[in-house]
């Protein structure tokens, strides 16, 4: 959604008109997130379309070459991060799919594991990166962490009849002993949305203090599969934020299933780590080694922060 104007009105808010002739009015705060083109111009993706013999060998055709976006200009990946030409791999913010580092990261290390490492003689030699439940934080004043679906989309994909959410508005403590009226303290807000019989979160989402820090913990459990349930069965830490999302709605009225392979409900004991293998499975296998090197015949176009770097 491109802005076209803001106006500002005599009661002191903003009046925005959009590109297409949206009119958004009584807005305090206009926060406009242009985005990044990737910088692909100097990478010669033309010369990837050459003619190339077929199978047998016999006759040449044309080949299309890396394919890009057609309007954000991203490269075309599929999930296992090839483009349209063989040997030409793509990671990154120049494929427009979670413009993020450690996102790349991700990709990049399952990438090298499928091409180079002992992954690719085991079942992990399929793995990918996976772009679901991606924590994600903008390092604003205050910050905001978001994880998984938010209400609408949620609804969008379960139903609404499916789909229940939990909300929280508070005062972090650490703004508790200041000198200033209650109304005018920072706020926290928290929503978790969950969604089936089980009450599974699938997305968490919070504005406030330190929320950066919260959300990643809260990542590995909901990357697990945690329920509401499996949320409440954790003991608060008090006094800090990340509390109210363990202590969120009224006791005892989720349904009492985990998303655990061991369930912490109704007071049952922590898990005890395994000391050796299953039966007819060695150490060695259950581990896999990611190990990466430089390989002639294979190209990586990995993009970081709009700028691309390249070794075709």
């Amino acid at each position: 959604m491109g802005l076209a104007k803001v106006e500002l009105m005599p009661n002191g808010k903003k009046k925005v008109t959009t590109v297409s002739g949206e009119v958004i009015d009584d807005v305090d705060t206009v926060l406009m997130a242009a985005g990044r083109v990737p910088h692909l111009d100097d990478l010669g993706l033309e010369a990837t379309a050459l003619v190339q013999p077929n199978v047998d060998g016999l006759e040449l055709q044309n080949t299309t070459g890396v394919q890009q976006h057609p309007r954000k200009k991203h490269i075309m990946v599929d999930e296992y991060q090839n483009t349209a030409v063989p040997n030409i791999k793509a990671i990154g913010d120049v494929c427009g799919k979670v413009e993020l580092t450690p996102m790349a990261i991700a990709a990049g290390r399952r990438l090298s594991d499928r091409l180079f490492g002992n992954a690719k003689k085991t079942p992990a030699g399929i793995s990918k990166a996976s772009y679901e439940l991606v924590p994600t934080v903008v390092f604003s004043h205050p910050t905001i962490g978001t994880i998984g679906l938010t209400e609408a989309k949620a609804i969008e994909k379960y139903g609404a009849e499916n789909v229940k959410v939990y909300k929280s508005t508070f005062v972090n403590l650490q703004y508790s002993m200041f000198e200033m009226e209650p109304s005018d303290k920072p706020k926290t807000f928290m929503k978790i949305v969950t969604a089936g019989v089980d009450e599974q979160v699938v997305g968490l989402h919070m504005i406030g203090l330190a929320v950066d820090e919260v959300l990643q913990g809260f990542g590995v459990a909901m990357k697990m599969g945690a329920t509401k349930a499996d949320f409440d069965s954790s003991v608060a830490i008090h006094p800090t934020a990340a509390e109210e999302v363990v202590t969120m709605g009224t006791w005892g009225t989720s349904p009492q299933a985990s998303g655990a392979k061991v369930p912490p409900l109704m007071g049952a004991s922590a898990p005890e780590p395994r000391l050796t293998a299953p039966s007819g499975v060695s150490k060695e296998k259950l581990v896999t080694l990611g190990l990466a090197a430089a390989a002639v015949g294979v190209g990586f176009l990995v993009g970081r922060g709009g700028r691309t770097n390249s070794r075709l």
